[in-house]
């Protein structure tokens, strides 16, 4: 009972305590759970219509259309260039179609397999026509060739031919993507067919093309430029500008955010010491050359980025510079050292020899191997006797599991190759200097080829040059000077202020970029920037960055931030210069109207000062080019096209560089008329469907509530 009564009194105290207990357990879940999902958004790439897409599926994505461009262009790699455009593709696709499928989905539109397999059947879509399944005689995709293809896939024995079972997989994933590719394609035509459907022509408006297109007039122009009145005697009251901003609100509509920024880039480049080094380094190389050291080495030892191979290729196998010097040289001259700005590098050229020779090589061969080098070579031997005699080529490459067939080979193919082994060397200088119908064997490390020449095509200068070409690049002393400048003037500044004071004193410049997208992959279009724009979308405005080593590990970057655009409607005061602009052209345009109200004529507009010219050609369906102000003036084709011959203008035109008055000297329809009325009727059609098919994309773009963050992953 004494305890119970203890627990009376303490009543109060034990509730707080209990209390405390099971806020502290739900906030420790509620805690762990914002946690979980904030490491999950963390993983997200990006969000659309409300499906999230995570970092591993579009990296799935990525692969699968890098491993398609890889294979139609027949490229090992891409540059960053090309893989930055491959993932804006990607993106893009990804963005549009999820849209379009949930469109879809609310309509009821879907691609069923007989649908695909109608296309298929038919084979012109152009996505087929980019497999490998092609017949080379139609032209088109051959769907039986795919149906063999997916049959022998099953029965590729992994373990018995890995090789043979990754080119079959290669080959089946890339149609895997083009199938699905394809389908996608089908559900955005019939979608657009579906919105083409809901739009009408007419006869009028057919004819109304027509003419716009058929009729032209030529007119004796007067013109008076906006720029002729001082942007000081127009005045332009905030008032006005507040109303003007309200009026077009629409257009200052920002879908994404952006960001305002300033920044200091120092590129480092090599010092007059590091310059001097690269020049005694060209310069010993020079010697050795003229000497008649081994080319090879000599271009090996002075690191040249040109490799050295010892065979006779065409002038496309060198770099400009080079060929400028090659066509004066004389066999076993040697170029001094120059420089070329162009790529910033020193170079030198030795002509080793010059030679005709066929650009073109058609030939068949026989590949001789044996459980020894030794049995290779006699069997060799005995198919070359064999053929010497006379016997048919094919026949015997039968005999030997080979077809023989004849094939080409082109300079291209091998005169940029890095590096040549001694095998390969020997067989291009067979294939390059053996005569037609001529047959030789040829002994390598491993085995034979026996060849015969089948005709040589093209003949043309081909050279062997020894080419050193080195960078001017600067040395770790120069890097380590450069950074410590940049990291010194970096240190002093807090603010963005002192990133302009400081600047002149340090020899830098302070750039200004406006409206920064995440969506870029650069900052400043500086290369190796991903870090600097990961940091540029996280910060506040008024922050300096730490410094960013990028470029090519030869740039040094600082950033500022220095303001914010939301998602939304741009505010009034970044507007504000371009709407001052455009007011400032009205209230020009008034004051000319009101100059120019009592003229009647062009002599009478002249005489008042304004510019006179003959314009020809002019049509309503294109903007009427006014040399006078070097633009073009849609307004102007507009008036001309509903004044008749003869007349003279009822009123000054607006124009966006100037305003117009004018007499229309003819008007007829043009030499060379287009007068089909149906392709037009369809020309209207695909027009219409495509404007509005886009204004309705922006719009669903608009509602997707489209995420992107791929800044923060690529």
């Amino acid at each position: 009972m004494a305890v119970l009564g203890t627990i009376r009194k303490r009543g109060t105290l034990l509730i707080i305590i209990i209390g405390l207990g099971l806020f502290a357990f739900i906030a420790e879940e509620m805690f762990r759970s914002c946690e979980a999902t904030s490491n999950e958004r963390r993983q997200q790439v990006g969000e659309v219509c409300g499906q999230r897409i995570s970092v591993q599926e579009f990296q799935e994505m990525v692969d699968e259309y890098q491993n398609a461009q890889k294979l139609t262009q027949g490229v090992e790699n891409l540059t960053d260039e090309q893989l930055n455009a491959l993932k804006d593709q990607v993106w893009n696709a990804y963005v549009t179609n999820t849209i379009l499928k949930a469109e879809a989905e609310k309509l009821g539109l879907t691609v069923t397999d007989e649908e695909l397999q109608n296309v298929l059947k038919e084979g012109t879509e152009p996505l087929l026509l980019q497999s490998p399944f092609v017949n080379q005689q139609t032209r088109r995709f051959d769907v039986t060739m795919l149906t063999k293809f997916l049959a022998e896939v099953k029965k590729i024995d992994v373990q018995q031919n890995a090789q043979m079972a990754e080119y079959y997989q290669s080959i089946q994933n890339y149609w895997s993507f083009i199938e699905k590719t394809l389908r996608q394609e089908l559900l955005s035509r019939k979608y657009q067919v579906l919105l083409k459907n809901c739009l009408l022509t007419n006869p009028k408006s057919v004819q109304a093309a027509m003419d716009g297109q058929n009729i032209e007039s030529t007119v004796l122009l007067a013109v008076a430029p906006y720029s002729n009145i001082n942007d000081k005697d127009v005045q332009v009251t905030d008032a006005e500008l507040k109303s003007k901003y309200n009026e077009d609100k629409e257009k200052f509509k920002q879908l994404e955010e952006n960001r305002d920024i300033k920044y200091v880039e120092y590129h480092v480049s090599a010092s007059t010491a590091d310059y001097k080094a690269l020049m005694d380094a060209m310069n010993t190389a020079y010697d050795n050359l003229q000497k008649g050291g081994d080319a090879e080495s000599i271009v090996r030892k002075a690191q040249s980025s040109v490799p050295y191979t010892g065979l006779p290729v065409t002038k496309k196998a060198f770099s400009a510079d080079v060929v400028a010097k090659l066509d004066s040289m004389q066999v076993g001259q040697v170029v001094k050292p120059f420089e070329n700005k162009a790529d910033n590098t020193l170079n030198l050229v030795k002509l080793i020899s010059k030679v005709s020779l066929p650009d073109s090589v058609e030939y068949r061969q026989i590949q001789v191997g044996g459980a020894t080098v030794e049995e290779a070579r006699k069997t060799a031997d005995s198919i070359y006797n064999a053929l010497k005699g006379g016997a048919d080529f094919e026949a015997i490459a039968k005999k030997y599991g080979q077809e023989g067939k004849s094939q080409w080979l082109t300079s291209a193919m091998y005169e940029r190759t890095s590096s040549v082994d001694s095998d390969t060397k020997a067989f291009l200088e067979a294939l390059n200097n053996t005569s037609v119908n001529e047959v030789k064997n040829l002994a390598f490390a491993q085995g034979n080829v026996v060849i015969q020449i089948v005709n040589r095509k093209a003949f043309v200068d081909k050279y062997v040059a020894a080419v050193i070409k080195h960078t001017i690049d600067f040395s770790k002393e120069t890097y380590s000077a450069a950074y410590n400048k940049f990291s010194q003037y970096v240190s002093e500044c807090s603010t963005i202020e002192d990133l302009e004071k400081k600047a002149a004193s340090y020899g830098f410049k302070v750039s200004e970029r406006k409206n920064l997208f995440n969506n870029e992959h650069y900052v400043a279009g500086i290369r190796g920037t991903r870090d600097a724009l990961k940091w540029v979308f996280e910060t506040k405005e008024g922050t300096i960055s730490p410094l960013y080593d990028c470029g090519n590990n030869d740039c040094l970057l600082v950033v500022a931030m220095n303001k914010v655009h939301a998602k939304g409607y741009a505010d009034f005061e970044d507007v504000k210069a371009d709407l001052e602009a455009e007011l400032k052209q009205e209230k020009k345009y008034d004051v000319l109207k009101g100059k120019y109200a009592s003229v009647k004529s062009v002599a009478d507009a002249k005489s008042k000062g304004m510019i006179v010219d003959t314009v020809k050609q002019i049509t309503f369906s294109a903007p009427a080019y006014v040399k006078a102000i070097g633009a073009s003036e849609p307004a102007l084709s507009g008036a001309v096209a509903s004044a008749k011959q003869g007349s003279f203008s009822d009123h000054l035109v607006k124009g966006k560089q100037a305003a117009y008055l004018f007499q229309v000297l003819k008007k007829g329809e043009k030499e060379n008329a287009y007068k089909d009325a149906k392709a037009i009727d369809r020309q209207l059609q695909m027009q219409n469907s495509q404007m509005v098919f886009n204004r309705l994309m922006y719009n669903l773009y608009q509602n997707a509530n489209v995420v992107d963050n791929r800044y923060l992953f690529f």
